[in-house]
């Protein structure tokens, strides 16, 4: 009998004591610098993780809902130009003169939206798309994908070399100089971000040595432009540009300088401190609302940077402020049912939720970037509010945000009744527009693969429940996961329970660990287990179910009880939303008023079945209402495409 010891997740180091350069953003804008030895990047111990998400690959998904909407994605990504992807970076070296439309030129010829050579985001969704095709290569080994990512990075190479060996912007130079005067410039900081992010996952998800190379070589020009910046008294100017991803990046290079020799470490402790002080964090560390009426997507990703900061760091400062930063924009301001915070792109101030409910909510990037600070707190803690917090979001955001035949994204979710999803942008156009969130769409349809399994020390423990075989590398061991209402053959059960799961574990020797289940935030009854067709007595409604026993081949059965049940919009009684388990249900139709009890949410609706040759046997999730002057027919808020719909709902008694 093997018993499972895991090698211990993080390191630590000695405390050490870096004299730096640090700039204080102070009320009015204005920075300061002090010389210090006491700051917030001094290293102290390297955190020992609570949890550890499995590496790419060891994930992959089995046939169903989330398998068919990462294909969707997969093969949009395929569909994409790799010349098309790098025209502003060749316009920006000079490479391509044939840059005009007209008698013998097609507008098929170019991408356009955000991309169009005029444009000053311009070049910002390839860095999305290198990150999204190394996370895919490195989860299904698709080598097609992976050889047109690396023939990007090679071009980006080239691209630089012209450019003098540091730049490969897809925009000017001067756009950061002349954003440090105070013209008014289209998030310059962003858009470079979003090229040395899809170097950095090229290299270190992606295992491209070249992106690397070009990486280190442009950020040697942010060294000197924000220590110019600094120089002529305008420190202030490192923080304009949308720039808050760019703490994240410099984070992770820190860490990867730590052991890689060719890389300078002081170069990215630099860059972390000077772009490590934006005035938000003040305000979160003195519990002030830092967010309310700010811009959303702009806002989230520091707190990305603060949570590696942390991890590169261990100081527990920036521990504290991811804390308090989910703590202003989660716990203290309301949520729609979906899991969203924000109207047209910025946070809701607190108790006014239902006031902004229009056609412009939940912008697609703020999902998927506040689950990514979901899921480091998750890592760190092990709590299940922040697992409950990305199934919710997972199902009503991520899934609900991609059109169910043509994979492309809705940049807003409207929450007000009789509106189409993409709110006043419709859903995004696979070559005439490219949003942000059109950037995050094709990033987050392949992260999900991360949230499902994690590791510790004493074992497993499963997050999410999706289709999927996990291949742990301790010990040989394998985990499929099934769900009831995908149509397996394990059950012939007509009435099917999507919440129903079967999980099959093999161990190639008999071996002893924990496994861990979360039970979900919306169960009304405990949970019904069984192993090898014995029942488990489980003893409370929410958390973990913890099983440590030896495992050898083993089948579990999992049943969450099919729960239907109102969620009320906060500050609009009588309002409230439909759901069954974590997912809102919608109807194709405008506003109708119901008569009835709230609290009884099956005296309102009835479950539709059908019998369906294909993947799904039966129609989950479809409703019917009962006794009501009006049929209203429910479905997945996911399912929804390009009708009208409402997701609240006026009750009376």
């Amino acid at each position: 009998m093997k018993k499972l010891m895991t090698t211990v997740l993080a390191a630590t180091l000695i405390h050490t004591s870096i004299q730096a350069q640090i700039i204080y953003i102070d009320d009015s804008g204005k920075g300061q610098q002090k010389e210090t030895q006491d700051n917030h990047f001094k290293q102290e111990d390297i955190p020992a993780y609570e949890l550890q998400p499995m590496k790419a690959g060891d994930v992959q998904l089995k046939a169903g809902l989330f398998s068919e909407r990462y294909e969707l994605n997969r093969r949009y990504l395929m569909f994409l130009e790799a010349p098309k992807l790098l025209q502003n970076f060749y316009a920006e070296a000079g490479l391509n003169k044939e840059y005009m439309v007209g008698k013998d030129r097609r507008i098929d010829d170019y991408y356009w939206g955000w991309e169009s050579l005029s444009g000053q985001l311009r070049g910002h969704f390839l860095g999305h798309y290198l990150s999204a095709c190394a996370y895919v290569y490195a989860q299904t080994g698709d080598v097609a994908l992976k050889q047109k990512a690396d023939f990007i990075v090679s071009e980006l190479a080239r691209c630089q070399q012209i450019n003098g060996g540091e730049w490969v912007g897809s925009i000017p130079e001067k756009y950061m100089y002349l954003m440090a005067e105070g013209q008014p410039m289209w998030s310059p900081q962003y858009t470079l971000h979003k090229t040395l992010m899809g170097l950095y996952d090229m290299y270190a998800v992606g295992g491209n040595e070249q992106a690397l190379t070009i990486l280190d070589k442009f950020a040697d020009w942010f060294h000197r432009w924000t220590q110019e910046m600094i120089d002529n008294g305008k420190p202030e100017a490192i923080m304009n540009g949308e720039t808050s991803g760019m703490l994240e990046i410099w984070a992770n290079m820190y860490e990867l300088a730590k052991t890689s020799p060719q890389l300078n470490q002081q170069k990215y402790l630099d860059l972390m401190e000077r772009y490590g002080n934006p005035w938000v964090f003040t305000q979160l560390m003195k519990g002030e609302d830092a967010l309310s009426s700010d811009h959303c997507n702009a806002s989230v990703p520091w707190s990305h940077g603060a949570a590696r900061c942390y991890e590169v760091t261990g100081n527990k400062y920036w521990l504290d402020v991811t804390k308090a930063f989910w703590r202003c924009a989660i716990h203290e301001r309301e949520q729609y049912c979906t899991g969203g915070q924000n109207a047209g792109e910025h946070w809701i101030p607190k108790g006014k939720l239902a006031l902004f409910a229009g056609e412009n909510n939940q912008e697609h990037c703020t999902v998927y970037n506040l689950m990514r600070t979901a899921a480091y707190l998750y890592k760190w803690t092990g709590d299940v509010e922040y697992a409950d917090y990305i199934e919710r979001n997972l199902y009503n955001g991520i899934l609900a945000q991609q059109h169910p035949q043509t994979g492309m994204v809705a940049y807003f979710l409207p929450m007000a009744s009789g509106y189409k999803k993409g709110g006043e942008k419709g859903w995004g156009d696979p070559t005439m527009d490219f949003y942000c969130c059109h950037g995050s769409l094709v990033q987050a349809q392949n992260r999900y693969l991360q949230y499902i399994y994690f590791e510790d020390q004493q074992g497993l423990t499963v997050a999410q429940y999706i289709p999927s075989t996990l291949s742990w590398q301790y010990g040989g061991i394998k985990v499929n996961m099934e769900q009831d209402f995908e149509g397996n053959q394990w059950t012939k059960n007509w009435d099917a329970n999507r919440f129903k799961i079967l999980m099959k574990v093999s161990c190639e020797q008999p071996t002893t660990f924990e496994l861990r289940l979360r039970l979900p935030w919306w169960l009304d009854q405990k949970a019904k287990v069984t192993i090898d067709g014995k029942p488990i007595s489980v003893n409370q409604l929410h958390g973990y179910l913890t099983i440590s026993r030896e495992w050898k081949q083993n089948e579990i059965v999992v049943e969450f009880a099919d729960r239907l049940w109102t969620e009320p919009l906060p500050g609009a009684p009588g309002m409230v939303a439909f759901m069954e388990g974590p997912i809102v249900l919608a109807a194709v139709d405008g506003e109708v008023q119901l008569k009835g009890d709230a609290s009884r949410p099956a005296s309102f609706l009835q479950r539709e079945m059908d019998q369906q040759y294909r993947t799904v046997r039966w129609t989950q999730s479809h409703y019917r209402t009962v006794g009501q002057q009006k049929k209203v027919r429910l479905k997945p808020l996911y399912e929804i495409a390009d009708e009208a719909y409402t997701i609240y709902f006026p009750i009376s008694k």
